[in-house]
């Protein structure tokens, strides 16, 4: 059998690669990658929005060779089923091009070995006027017009990559310069929430700075791991002789949260579009803010997010793309996540519902009572029965049959619709502030001041003790119960 070599044309190959649909924020990511990858401590990027408008990525990694230099600027430059270094953070040989020419159509890269510095260009309409895979190899003097160069000359090791002629990032847009500063914000977003962990300086990895225009980029916690609740131990499934590392988190409710806190954790979508799982790996966040159709989202599950860390030997399993935000659990974990999902949903609602406290139980009377009707679901009414009730009666029997009929209309008009939306948004209800031990207090001498002598003062106390929210603030009733003693 005959063979022959049927190169693919490299103008057309080129452009359509430049077609695979990166976002600028995906593109510079797949950059910094390479960094993390080259072991960077800093990565320092500028977008220059005026004339001969760029952006540069520099970092101060252990930079390229000549022979690795030519390697990293080929074409599908490893074989993705190839064993990687463990802290690798690429696949395919492709992210450095496909990604940096998805945004522009001159891609220069420089880096800088002790006192050895490299340079390779692709041109898009250089490959196109000659037809062929014409990489560019910059001499000593064209390495001095590259922006930003001075810093990299500054690194012992280190490489710096260009983006020129902007096509992409330009194309419709009436102000360039206004655009490009929105597209900054997104940029900074989007790396300050998939480096979070890295920039954090997470325990095992490399602690990294990732600055754009001199101004640092903050981790952004997608758990809010300071304030949440760890729904459960970690969990450990091997797959292939791999170690897939589950940790679910429950987020505070969102009374308990600042408005910035709610803000970075909803982003523009709202706190309920992010529930669900959040994939990393080696510690890089691929995939967030879904379920994989294992459950649906849902208002009361908003607060679950479960971290799952996966190794890059299991790339495959999870089919990767190569913009490297796209992934799918394979079918033996996606039965163990199942079980881990229910769990951890049951206690998102309960926090919704529960409002953070335990539930109900049969040694505390509460002002109001959950009722069920078996044809019409669950209702709520006033405890007729609540002591505090009780007492007005007692003092005024007359008092019960306009007081019940108050009740009657207050439980009627209550606007169950308007406080589930209100509830499930992602605004903080001003009155749900827990009473002060002063409230309290006050509260409790105001009902003392209904009775006549010492012996019903104590006996109301000793009930109010069990009724909330005095039941959870005992300390305040001893004190008026010390206070009724002593001043009779």
């Amino acid at each position: 059998m005959k063979t022959k070599k049927i190169p693919p044309y490299a103008p057309t190959l080129i452009e359509s690669t430049r077609a695979i649909g990166y976002s600028p924020e995906a593109a510079v990511a797949d950059i910094i990658d390479n960094s993390i990858a080259a072991e960077a401590n800093k990565v320092d990027i500028y977008f220059f929005p005026i004339d001969g408008a760029y952006i540069a990525i520099l970092d101060n990694g252990k930079g390229m060779s000549e022979t690795e230099l030519d390697l990293a600027m080929q074409y599908g430059s490893k074989n993705p089923m190839d064993t990687r270094d463990t802290k690798d953070l690429g696949r395919f040989g492709l992210g450095l091009k496909t990604a940096s020419l998805s945004q522009c159509r001159c891609l220069t890269v420089i880096s800088k070995q002790g006192d050895i510095v490299e340079g390779r260009r692709w041109d898009v309409d250089h490959v196109t006027e000659v037809g062929d895979w014409s990489l560019l190899v910059l001499d000593q003097e064209e390495l001095t017009s590259i922006p930003q160069i001075d810093k990299l000359l500054k690194y012992e090791f280190g490489t710096l990559v260009v983006w020129q002629k902007l096509d992409r990032l330009k194309a419709e847009e009436i102000n360039f310069e206004l655009a490009l500063g929105r597209k900054i914000d997104s940029v900074r977003t989007h790396l300050s929430l998939v480096y979070h962990r890295y920039l954090n300086g997470e325990s095992g990895i490399l602690k990294i700075q990732i600055s754009i225009n001199g101004e640092k980029v903050l981790p952004a916690d997608p758990f809010l791991a300071k304030k949440s609740v760890q729904a459960m131990d970690d969990e450990t499934l091997v797959i292939h002789g791999h170690k897939i590392v589950v940790r679910p988190y429950i987020l505070p409710h969102i009374s308990k949260m600042t408005a910035e806190e709610i803000k970075q954790l909803g982003g523009k979508e709202g706190l309920r579009k992010q529930q669900g799982f959040y994939i990393y790996r080696n510690k890089r966040l691929l995939v967030w803010g879904t379920w994989f159709r294992m459950m649906r989202q849902g208002d009361l599950s908003k607060l679950a997010r479960i971290q799952v860390d996966i190794p890059n030997t299991l790339d495959d399993l999870w089919t990767l793309d190569i913009k490297k935000s796209s992934a799918l659990p394979p079918a033996e974990v996606r039965k163990n996540l199942e079980v881990i999902i229910d769990k951890i949903a049951e206690r998102s609602k309960r926090t919704w519902t529960f409002r953070g406290k335990k539930e109900i139980s049969d040694t505390t009377t509460h002002m109001w009572n959950r009722m069920k009707n078996p044809h019409e679901g669950f209702y709520y009414e006033i405890n007729r029965e609540h002591p505090m009730v009780q007492k007005i009666i007692d003092r005024d029997s007359e008092l019960q049959v306009p007081l019940f009929a108050l009740f009657k209309q207050i439980e009627h008009g209550l606007p169950l619709n308007q406080l589930y939306v209100d509830l499930n948004n992602d605004e903080q209800l001003k009155n749900e502030q827990e009473p002060s031990s002063a409230d309290i207090i006050m509260s409790l001498k105001v009902m003392l001041d209904m009775q006549d002598n010492i012996a019903d003062k104590l006996a109301l106390l000793e009930t109010m003790a069990s009724i909330e929210p005095f039941s959870v603030y005992p300390d305040a009733v001893e004190k008026v119960k010390w206070e009724a003693l002593n001043n009779g």
